[in-house]
């Protein structure tokens, strides 16, 4: 069974700092390109991030941009999104998710992603 499991959420106040890691079982996805997303209520869910394989190619949201990073190291199956200088506009669900499809960057649809993480809180207090 595939799983992709995120883990760092929390509170945390304007300014500060969150990374939030993921980890996948069950498979690797050394190869996949790997991302973060986010969803508030009552919103649609809206792409944050994403990295290819080699970990050196990344994209970014441009409300993020500068202010969060997209990492990954293949050997622990993990991805990662250091976010700081946060804003309460950042609160949110993130999840990861992978694409196993796309051999080039498909967009920032999720419909472009096949598995996808549970989600982690973040919270931003003003």
């Amino acid at each position: 069974q595939v799983r992709l499991v995120e883990s760092g959420g929390g509170l945390v106040q304007a300014g500060g700092s969150l990374r939030l890691s993921c980890t996948a079982s069950g498979r690797t996805f050394s190869s996949n390109r790997l991302a973060w997303f986010r969803q508030a209520p009552g919103k649609e869910r809206e792409f944050v991030a994403a990295i290819d394989w080699n970990g050196v190619t990344t994209y970014y949201s441009d409300s993020v941009k500068g202010r969060f990073a997209i990492s990954r190291d293949n050997a622990k199956n993990t991805v990662y999104l250091q976010m700081n200088s946060l804003k309460p506009e950042d609160t949110s669900i993130y999840y990861c998710a992978a694409d196993i499809y796309h051999s080039s960057f498909a967009g920032r649809g999720p419909h472009n992603y096949d598995y996808w993480g549970q989600g982690t809180q973040v919270t931003v207090s003003s």
